[in-house]
């Protein structure tokens, strides 16, 4: 199909022949846009919120998909699942990590 055809082809100097496949450019794709989302996790306040519910909709989707639909059942399409995974768990991480720096405890402060 569509996603095991080569993009492109080059000869390397080991004499061995690179193909980047349609399904691999894919998976390139997904883990840079994945850089992104963790890149806007360590964001705080209500779009982050909405970030990490959106997240978890992809996900939810994505992994309904997978078991469900047997045009999905492919490995191309379980790594993007993981992918989405990894998103979530990634986004909710760093703001539990982000949030309990943000609290302090009034440490060396007198209250009279």
């Amino acid at each position: 199909g569509f996603w095991s055809k080569p993009v492109f082809t080059i000869d390397m100097v080991s004499g061995a022949t690179f193909e980047l496949l349609s399904s691999d450019l894919l998976i390139a794709v997904g883990l840079f846009f994945l850089f992104i989302e963790i890149l806007k996790a360590t964001r705080i306040g209500t779009a982050a919120l909405l970030d990490h519910m959106f997240s978890v909709l992809v996900f939810v989707a994505y992994l309904v998909e997978f078991l469900i639909l047997p045009q999905a059942a492919t490995s191309l399409f379980f790594v993007l699942t993981v992918i989405s995974l990894i998103d979530v768990i990634a986004g909710f991480s760093i703001s539990i990590t982000g949030a309990r720096r943000d609290v302090s405890f009034g440490h060396g402060m007198d209250p009279h």
